[in-house]
């Protein structure tokens, strides 16, 4: 089936009923799936490329809550960009907060499918990539970034022939498919399984990695130095960083603190990110008082090799990782020591009880490359902290006595 047939089919055989008005992209409704009463969720690409505005989270957000609480089974139709450019801070301020209640109904093993249009992108991505099973399309295409970025990435044209056909074998549904048993061709009928638990989803994650870390040097551990963190921990910390990840103990307001961080400005890719996220796994068996996530990280990287091994699983995989250590009782506070943006910033934000910035340090829905794309306007917008606290993307700016 082509992504119209689906939805199509999916009006049809869930018997599905609206509730409420449509919402910019997004309907809400009940319907049934093998006879059993379901919530459904349907993002169509009506304007702005499907994308979802804060209204859409908001009410996203609202809908998992109850899914959560009633563990009922949902099913999810994306055709969607991710969040919306246009909107700016307050699109990604609501996209964070409605991703935590995703993060929350992901735990509590309510069962959920996610099927995906033709364009399954940025954000979107990283929601269906919580569910328990994602059905594709055969024209659906499903990744962190659009062709035209990666086209981008790779220094070629968008329509160059070769790269369409790599594009393809990389991010169409027939590769998504066979990637992972979670991963169908559309269709509908069978009752929805209960909710593959994250923590176990981790291991699988894991193996998918020898593809794109066959032959890479590992590098030795370095002890980290750095002027700002020694402003951040004046009492002391002793951390190192290991191929941009830093990991480590320091004392804060005269109490031991956990340190994870992404650093050196590297964008981040599938083998950094689930590292990180096994990192933090392991912290589950004891549980930290408080969890500092330092981050320098402008985006996600923009390689097919990434994308083959489903990027946006494993960014969701380290949100994960992040709202476990949350629910068990951590304190988290995720602090932006220069940069931070997209998918990286809803996956370490979203479960974050503070999101800190360093005075001078930022963050941005895209970065400005990404932004030209769609917009059309590569200009970095700069933000003073009481637009990013009224958006709900930060609370609290550190100026750490430097000014």
């Amino acid at each position: 089936m082509l992504a119209h047939e689906v939805l199509l089919s999916l009006n049809s055989k869930l018997a599905f009923e609206p509730v409420g008005g449509t919402t910019g992209n997004l309907t809400l409704g009940r319907g049934k799936i093998a006879g059993v009463p379901a919530y459904i969720a349907i993002v169509e690409n009506k304007i702005a490329s499907g994308s979802l505005g804060a209204k859409e989270s908001d009410k996203l957000a609202s809908l998992f809550k109850v899914v959560t609480a009633q563990k009922a089974p949902l099913v999810m139709y994306l055709d969607s960009a991710g969040a919306r450019v246009s909107e700016g801070l307050p699109a990604l301020g609501a996209f964070r907060h409605m991703y935590r209640a995703a993060l929350a109904m992901a735990a509590s093993g309510a069962p959920t499918a996610a099927y995906c249009g033709a364009n399954c992108f940025g954000g979107a991505s990283m929601l269906a990539a919580l569910a328990g099973t994602r059905y594709y399309a055969k024209n659906t295409r499903f990744a962190m970034s659009g062709p035209a970025i990666l086209a981008q990435s790779a220094g070629v044209s968008v329509l160059d022939e070769m790269f369409q056909a790599m594009s393809l074998s990389s991010i169409g549904a027939d590769a998504r498919i066979k990637l992972s048993a979670e991963n169908l061709p559309a269709s509908f009928g069978a009752p929805l399984p209960a909710g593959t638990l994250p923590q176990q989803r981790h291991a699988e994650l894991q193996g998918r990695l020898a593809q794109i870390s066959k032959g890479v040097v590992a590098t030795p551990p370095e002890k980290v130095q750095r002027k700002d963190l020694e402003k951040l921990y004046p009492s002391g910390y002793d951390l190192v960083e290991k191929d941009g990840l830093v990991s480590g103990e320091a004392v804060y307001e005269g109490a031991p603190v956990s340190v994870v961080g992404l650093v050196g400005g590297r964008l981040l890719g599938a083998v950094r990110a689930c590292d990180a996220a096994d990192m933090l796994w392991k912290k589950l068996a004891s549980p930290p008082k408080v969890l500092h996530l330092l981050v320098d990280c402008a985006s996600h990287a923009t390689a097919l090799d990434d994308e083959r091994v489903m990027l946006s699983a494993y960014l969701a995989d380290l949100a994960c990782a992040i709202y476990a250590l949350a629910a068990a009782g951590t304190h988290i506070e995720t602090t932006v020591l220069e940069k931070l943006g997209g998918g990286v910033y809803v996956a370490l934000s979203a479960a974050s009880t503070n999101v800190n910035l360093l005075y001078g340090a930022d963050i941005q829905l895209l970065p400005g490359a990404a932004i030209a794309s769609i917009l059309g306007d590569a200009q970095d917008q700069v933000f003073d902290i009481a637009e990013y606290q009224k958006a709900r993307v930060a609370e609290r700016e550190l100026k750490l006595g430097i000014v």
